[in-house]
């Protein structure tokens, strides 16, 4: 996996950067409260390949944010169930390459989220046991739709 990502507008860091642009977004305001966000989302093709793209969210709670993230192009999926998996496999494999150099390198504390572009309402609904079972197992919090932004709004946005 690449282990590079995207500032918003487009330039590419490595994830050594990655972690000091979020330490210095947060010692920007060191006293606000701070929750960091992974989630994904992919786009079927019409090959039955499909992009993914997976965002991190670092959320100053009542005062905005910052966003990366990095794509993943042309898997092979037959399946909506398949491709679902492997969107909540690359936020959990994202999640813990990072957060222990998250912890390691910013001292000022945070909540830590998954978030799935999964809800009660619609074709997905069948998975939620099944993906939020996947998340729980590596002790992640995680929300799912409408809650899940970083997924369904900000990953989407990259599809």
């Amino acid at each position: 996996m690449d282990s590079s990502f995207c500032s918003v507008s487009g330039e590419r860091i490595e994830k050594e950067r990655l972690i000091e642009e979020i330490r210095d977004f947060m010692e920007k305001s060191p006293d606000s409260l701070y929750k960091i966000i992974i989630g994904s989302d992919s786009q079927p093709l019409s090959d039955n390949n499909a992009d993914f793209v997976t965002a991190i969210v670092v959320h100053r709670i009542g005062n905005g944010g910052r966003y990366f993230w990095r794509r993943l192009n042309g898997q092979k999926f037959y399946n909506l169930r398949d491709r679902i998996i492997n969107e909540v496999m690359l936020s959990i494999n994202t999640s813990l390459e990072i957060l222990d150099l998250l912890k390691e390198k910013i001292e000022i504390k945070f909540d830590f989220e998954v978030h799935v572009d999964i809800g009660e309402h619609g074709k997905t609904s069948s998975l939620i046991s099944e993906v939020t079972g996947m998340i729980r197992a590596y002790n992640f919090n995680f929300k799912t739709k409408p809650e899940s932004y970083a997924a369904s709004s900000v990953a989407d946005k990259h599809v």
